[in-house]
């Protein structure tokens, strides 16, 4: 075993929640958070693609700081820069965000880094092996976020739980009524935009029903331990 895989044990489980400015105004996004963390959110993703480079670093840095005094991961979507500058656990990197080795020498070895894979299983296994952290596949289901996102089948969360040995995420068009049956085929994390944050007076509910579901699964995340 390696250093990296002695020491490297956050979890990546349960309610995955990511931030959308249109669903949450500005002056609510600390406080949404909040809520979402207080319902059972496990990680938190700030994903903010229509602000300033500054006010991207001051939400960021205060939800850093609220993610690491409630012992919650806190990702930065697209920016392992802005990851750095304001602590975060990781960045997560979709198709065109830049390579993994470039995120690694950034962030270190303890940096978290995660994937976007959509329905390609080849590319999860070719992100494992390059050094990513965890991987996310879909949209599973219509999403109000990403519309046009490609389709991704049930039986590729089981396909991926035989051969990949880091936690897989799913996302896209995920609600309540849905969760289940992503987390029943394999899912170690459920990502949630539009269904947690367009209630802002919901959030907090809305949140602990989604961790209830991985409570009452019975199911055991992966740790991120590396690759092996």
């Amino acid at each position: 075993m390696t250093k990296k895989q002695v020491h490297k044990m956050v979890k990546i489980m349960g309610l995955y929640a990511i931030t959308d400015p249109q669903l949450i105004s500005d002056k609510h996004l600390f406080r949404s958070v909040e809520f979402a963390i207080l319902g059972g959110a496990k990680v938190v993703q700030y994903r903010n693609k229509l602000a300033s480079q500054v006010q991207q670093y001051e939400q960021a840095e205060q939800l850093s700081y609220l993610c690491q005094q409630h012992q919650v991961t806190f990702i930065i979507n697209d920016d392992p820069l802005l990851a750095k500058s304001v602590k975060a656990a990781g960045v997560h990197l979709g198709q065109d965000d830049g390579k993994i080795a470039d995120a690694r020498q950034l962030l270190g070895e303890q940096g978290i880094i995660g994937v976007s894979c959509y329905n390609r299983i080849e590319k999860a296994i070719s992100a494992m092996e390059q050094g990513a952290d965890y991987i996310a596949f879909g949209r599973f289901f219509p999403s109000k976020t990403k519309p046009a996102a490609v389709q991704a089948e049930d039986n590729l969360l089981e396909q991926a739980r035989q051969q990949l040995s880091i936690p897989i995420v799913a996302i896209g068009g995920i609600n309540l009524n849905n969760a289940s049956q992503l987390i029943k085929h394999g899912a170690d994390a459920i990502a949630v935009i539009h269904s947690l944050f367009h209630e802002p007076q919901e959030i907090y509910n809305t949140a602990k029903a989604y961790q209830a579901l991985f409570n009452n699964s019975g199911s055991e995340s992966n740790e991120i331990k590396g690759s092996e």
